[in-house]
């Protein structure tokens, strides 16, 4: 799997699923753990090493609250690791973002914003597809940067259109 996913509970399901969706458009291999940092950390540890085994390149982590799952696997792991604060609870991911983002210095947690879900997905891909076995994806990447671009002109022409 090139791409190791961890929630922190299924909640974050909605969060996560578009990521899921650019990784199977993409063609690019995931695993999908339900982990928590908190309720079980031995678990997590295991789930990292079994990743890195098993050719993970990067790791993704989605967390609500306290958040502190991504900062977790960073402390594991030298690989990539891309945090998602999930916006949830009172302050609506206000604390997941500070908590995800402000690691110490050497273990860094790429951040995206919250509920990002989608941006994490994409910079996994970027991330992979440095890596010369992967030079496919960088062709995805490249076709797919090209189609928004194209959407967008065309909905800019459409646009123009109607205001005429």
């Amino acid at each position: 799997m090139l791409v190791t996913v961890i929630v922190g509970s299924t909640s974050d399901r909605l969060v996560i699923d578009p990521a899921i969706d650019i990784f199977k458009k993409m063609g690019v291999d995931y695993e999908l753990k339900v982990c928590s940092a908190h309720r079980d950390p031995d678990r997590l540890v295991e789930v990292i090493q079994s990743a890195e085994k098993t050719g993970c390149l990067v790791f993704i982590a989605a967390a609500g609250m306290a958040a502190h799952l991504a900062g977790a696997v960073s402390a594991h792991t030298t690989r990539p690791v891309i945090g998602i604060p999930v916006g949830s609870g009172p302050l609506k991911g206000q604390d997941s973002l500070l908590s995800t983002v402000m690691m110490p210095p050497g273990i860094p947690v790429a951040t995206v914003g919250i509920d990002g879900g989608k941006n994490a997905a994409w910079l996994a891909c970027q991330i992979i597809a440095i890596h010369p076995d992967h030079s496919g994806l960088r062709d995805k990447l490249l076709a797919e940067r090209k189609s928004t671009r194209a959407k967008l002109l065309e909905s800019e022409n459409s646009w123009n259109d109607e205001i005429k």
